[in-house]
């Protein structure tokens, strides 16, 4: 009977610890639109150093990043490598929801009748607006 007891113990002990509380909270985020936030799109000469070398660092792959500098906050797309010259990124729209700042933007392809040219471009656009202790979300 003392095998059984044993055995009881630790599965009853099993079942109370999987049913503890685990401390994490998973949300989902909302993205209904609270504002349109005002935004500049920014010349690679404006852009922060620091946040220009870690675009650097990352401009072979598809890369988002985002940087905060003197009440400023600073987010980055890139689509990594492309083949040829002439594409371009729109900025669609920057908005604030609940928990985050939705970014979102389009890679443009060259125009046609553009002259291109057959050299590696890693096309990709920083944003700059007021700084907002929020998560960046591209879309």
């Amino acid at each position: 009977m003392g095998k059984w007891r044993c055995i009881l113990a630790v599965l009853l002990t099993a079942a109370g610890v999987a049913l503890l509380p685990s401390g994490c909270v998973a949300y989902k985020l909302d993205p209904a639109k609270i504002r349109d936030v005002e935004y500049t799109v920014t010349d690679k000469e404006d852009v922060p150093e620091e946040f220009l070398e870690r675009i650097e660092e990352a401009k072979e792959e598809p890369f988002e990043l985002s940087y905060a500098d003197q009440g400023c906050l600073y987010a980055a797309r890139g689509y990594g490598k492309q083949k040829t010259s002439g594409y371009s990124i729109e900025v669609t729209a920057c908005y604030e929801a609940e928990r985050a700042v939705y970014i979102e933007t389009a890679l443009l392809g060259p125009d046609k009748g553009e002259e291109i040219t057959e050299a590696a471009t890693y096309p990709y656009v920083v944003v700059k607006m007021e700084y907002i202790d929020k998560q960046v979300i591209f879309e």
